[in-house]
């Protein structure tokens, strides 16, 4: 029975995919091998030659979002680095779990197709005189924009990740970190003289020829007025030692760049600081947004540039032209494949325009080798990164402590049942205990348990799915893991009766209806016993559409009404709201009938009641003979006539346990003790 236990322990905790990666490739293209433990696989032609790589973000990029949870999207991508499509597979971003939907998600991935990683990619949309600039720009989804933003840098990381191994045979290690504890005294003369920071000088004749031969030869008045001129007198620092950006930086800056660092640790930094005529930006540049003039690649390809949006000011001991000069710090994400002790260029475009009316724009690139050494960084010893799930796990921690603390104290209590069951304030900690189940289990921590996550499990076990996705919730896993223990001890009781959120609104709102004073109905035996089987129905009905209309599976999933209560907070389309509120206004008046009838989760629990090892609700042989009072206020309906107790049907309320042991209700002790007091009287 323990072996048992411990395999659907396991299976639960192992992300399943929702389909395999078979099931999203689609003619003219095939599935080939594996190609890494990552999960990239070789794209087929139909040929049977290789056409590229197909491969999902989740594994090789997991950058969570909102949720905690990263956006993982399936990539198809050529040999020469080319999207062939990108599709979204599974995410929990609330903003398009409700209010947006997909839809917009779906738009905005559906934009890579047929670009090329090196491109320049951004997020957003080109501001006034950019248009001829080089960066390739997405649109965005209005509302969501740190979402699509996410989505995109996942992509991104994932893609370059595959292109340096797959097509360059540069196997990617994580990035290395700059050393927090490496102290070292610089000055201005020990950047120049060590290459900390570069200075690139480039003349007004060095622009004019690198439009030579083009209809934008002669186009600057300026240029030819002085050849001799400096167009571009840049100065480049990369702020990711301490001990660098000390030497450059003015005390205020340097606490502005520490805050941001905290926020986003894997950003580096680099500092330009611009005394010619390039200026760095256009005249529209937008702070906070990648500078269309300005580009940065590693290894051939694009790396993301974005402004931090710090107005820096320089250390008082750099010379007076810079302190004058234009100052602008930007962001790279070692996250996305970029490590500072490896040589990468900084990218500078300058661009003339030719003609009067709707002129045409031109650029030439000017290019600045960047490098630091690896004593400022922390080596990468190659060792691999945390895996996912622990990362979720180090995300979480703080909620998973309390979550554990509390189902310890949970299981401590009800371990006690008759000690607790006999408490004077029993009802009310039980109100209190579910209280904390909806806002902290449910709302704060997301961790309602639903249909879907075994179906998940059923559907790729028996399709050979591979891990994936579930172990970037460890709240959810860890209410799955007490809610099967609770199956072991005590049957379904533990999780319908204390640990759901929905359960647990159900039980409020008749509460409520009692102090409305509604009247509390009590279905006839036959019709309750008829509304058991609605469950076990629609159990079967969710699974026979998981395996023969998968595409529907989401959407038939909608018979429980925990996303729209839990998940979305009731932010949803009316009909979503009304189901699960009626639901709940029904409970007003039937005592959780939702749960008692409907249910699909709870006829799955109902089926685990085989794992029991014990009946531990304690039973006197009066008990249904002659005795009914149990029976008779059991809102469950969960004990049989002659006092057996249902146990797949109990929700371990305790309360036919306070009967048992309450000398003034429990018939039999009352009877017993009326034989005593006659015979002690005569």
């Amino acid at each position: 029975m323990w072996r048992l236990v411990l395999v659907l322990l396991l299976v639960l905790s192992a992300p399943l995919r929702a389909q395999t990666m078979a099931d999203h490739v689609v003619a003219p293209y095939a599935l080939g091998p594996q190609l890494t433990e990552e999960g990239v696989w070789s794209l087929l032609n139909s040929g049977g030659g290789e056409a590229g790589y197909v491969f999902e973000t989740g594994p090789l990029a997991p950058l969570p979002g909102f949720s905690g949870q990263p956006i993982n999207m399936l990539v198809m991508m050529d040999l020469e680095g080319t999207f062939i499509d990108v599709r979204l597979l599974a995410h929990n971003e609330p903003i398009f779990v409700s209010g947006l939907g997909e839809a917009p998600l779906r738009q905005f991935l559906a934009q890579y197709r047929g670009h090329s990683i090196h491109e320049a990619l951004v997020v957003g949309s080109p501001y006034g005189a950019g248009q001829g600039s080089e960066l390739v720009y997405l649109d965005g989804v209005t509302k969501a924009t740190a979402s699509v933003r996410i989505a995109h840098e996942s992509i991104l990381a994932a893609s370059l990740d595959v292109a340096r191994e797959r097509m360059q045979g540069l196997k990617a290690g994580p990035p290395p970190r700059p050393d927090p504890g490496h102290d070292e005294v610089l000055d201005w003369d020990a950047l120049l003289e060590q290459g900390l920071a570069r200075r690139l000088q480039v003349t007004n004749a060095e622009v004019e020829a690198g439009f030579a031969g083009t209809r934008w030869a002669g186009a600057d008045p300026e240029a030819r007025a002085d050849p001799e001129g400096l167009y571009l007198d840049l100065l480049a620092v990369d702020l990711g030692p301490p001990s660098i950006a000390r030497a450059v930086l003015a005390p205020e800056t340097l606490a502005e760049l520490a805050r941001q660092s905290e926020v986003a640790p894997d950003d580096e930094f680099i500092l330009l600081v611009e005394a010619g005529r390039h200026g760095l930006v256009g005249p529209d540049f937008i702070r906070n947004t990648a500078p269309d003039l300005l580009g940065a690649a590693q290894d051939g390809l694009p790396l993301a540039l974005r402004d931090a949006d710090i107005l820096a000011e320089l250390h008082p001991d750099l010379p007076a032209p810079w302190q004058e000069a234009v100052r602008m710090v930007l962001r790279l994400d070692r996250r996305l494949g970029f490590d500072p002790t490896r040589e990468w260029q900084l990218l500078l475009r300058a661009e003339r325009q030719h003609g009067m009316f709707q002129p045409e724009t031109g650029s030439t690139e000017l290019a600045l080798a960047m490098q630091l050494p690896e004593r400022f960084f922390l080596a990468a010893t190659g060792s691999a990164p945390r895996p996912p799930w622990l990362e979720a796990i180090e995300a979480r921690r703080a909620d998973l402590l309390v979550l554990g603390a509390g189902l310890l104290l949970l299981f401590g209590l009800l371990a006690r049942q008759s000690r607790l069951a006999a408490h004077p304030r029993y009802g009310a900690i039980r109100l209190a205990v579910l209280a904390a189940v909806i806002g902290f289990v449910g709302y704060w921590g997301q961790g309602q348990l639903s249909i879907v996550t075994p179906l998940a499990v059923i559907r790729g076990l028996a399709q050979g799915g591979g891990l994936a996705v579930l172990l970037y919730d460890p709240f959810s896993l860890m209410i799955w893991a007490a809610a099967i223990l609770g199956l072991v001890i005590w049957g379904r009781g533990l999780f319908c009766g204390w640990l759901c959120p929905y359960g647990a609104m159900q039980e409020f709102a008749h509460h409520a209806g009692r102090r409305l004073g509604l009247p509390e109905w009590r279905p006839a035996p036959s019709f309750a016993r008829a509304a058991l089987w609605s469950g076990p129905i629609a159990l079967v009905g969710l699974i026979a559409t998981a395996f023969l209309a998968p595409g529907h599976a989401e959407t038939v999933a909608e018979i429980e009404p925990f996303k729209t209560a839990i998940t979305t907070h009731f932010v949803r389309p009316w009909p979503y709201v009304l189901w699960a509120g009626g639901w709940l206004a029904l409970s007003m008046v039937w005592f959780k009938g939702y749960c008692r009838s409907l249910c699909p989760l709870g006829a799955l629990m109902r089926a685990g009641d085989v794992l029991r090892l014990r009946r531990w609700i304690p039973r006197r042989a009066e008990c249904g003979s002659p005795c009914q009072l149990c029976r008779v206020r059991c809102r469950y309906d969960a004990i049989a006539p002659k006092g057996q107790i249902r146990y797949s049907e109990c929700f371990q309320c305790l309360d036919c346990v306070t009967i048992h042991d309450d000398a003034r209700q429990c018939v039999p002790l009352i009877l017993a003790a009326r034989g005593r007091a006659r015979k002690e009287a005569a």
